[in-house]
């Protein structure tokens, strides 16, 4: 019962959290100075690492169907095999898994721990409570363009990397000759579905929520000192993953 009843309570605690957050911003000029400062940050600090994480994912991932699909026990033997087919295996997985789900997860990491340290860090040190003493709504001040800069960059992010997960597809092809760049281009147009994209765009925006939302939850409630802040970012990127997961699962089984 005790750990049913945190359960409840922190689901609630979550939800009132959400409702200050969610509301009219009353400062418009300082509101849109800090959701393009977070914009930046979220989006175009985490190129770098997205473009890397992507083009090595594709790559890997081409080789690794190719030689499973092909080598001896295969489906068929390489001189029959239809090579199209790691295409159509590639695009397919870029769009429902790779793409949005490992992507996200690595932004966990990096967005998630950063927004939680960076609210926890503010919480330790009173600036929460003076803002809180000045009238300001402090949960919508301090999270919310966190959350609106990583509903409209990560989607961004995500989409970027569904286009260079195919590139790297498109790398590995050249560097290894296992098959044509024409067959593997060829397979991911004769299996694109638009299902798959809508999924992995609904996914986005999910994934997107749960990472700022949590990490800004999680951080904002930081008691304590320098300790309990980073235990505040470590606890918010193991929730955030977790969740991930299990949002993964649940739109997997509702539209597929």
């Amino acid at each position: 019962m005790g750990s049913r009843a945190k359960l409840f309570s922190e689901v609630g605690r979550f939800v009132l959290f959400m409702q200050r957050v969610l509301r009219k911003p009353t400062r418009g000029r300082m509101f849109w100075r800090s959701l393009m400062y977070e914009m930046n940050l979220i989006g175009v600090d985490s190129l770098v690492i997205v473009i890397l994480i992507s083009l090595f994912t594709g790559a890997v991932s081409t080789i690794q169907t190719a030689v499973q699909l092909t080598a001896e026990g295969g489906i068929l033997p390489p001189d029959i095999f239809p090579m199209e087919v790691v295409g159509s295996v590639v695009g397919n997985g870029s769009l429902l898994e790779f793409a949005p789900t490992i992507t996200c997860l690595v932004l966990a990491g990096k967005v998630g721990a950063n927004i939680a340290s960076e609210i926890g860090n503010m919480k330790v040190t009173e600036q929460i409570d003076a803002y809180e003493v000045m009238g300001i709504n402090a949960a919508n001040f301090v999270s919310l363009p966190k959350i609106l800069a990583g509903l409209i960059m990560i989607p961004c992010l995500i989409v970027l990397a569904n286009f260079l997960l195919l590139y790297g597809g498109v790398i590995a092809c050249k560097a290894t000759g296992m098959l044509t760049v024409d067959e593997f281009v060829t397979g991911i147009r004769s299996s694109f579905t638009p299902l798959y994209l809508r999924l992995m765009l609904i996914k986005s925006f999910v994934f997107a929520f749960i990472i700022t939302a949590l990490a800004s939850f999680e951080g904002y409630y930081t008691e304590g000192g320098a300790l309990e802040v980073g235990e505040a970012g470590t606890r918010a990127v193991t929730r955030i993953c977790v969740f991930i997961l299990f949002f993964d699962l649940i739109i997997a089984q509702l539209f597929l």
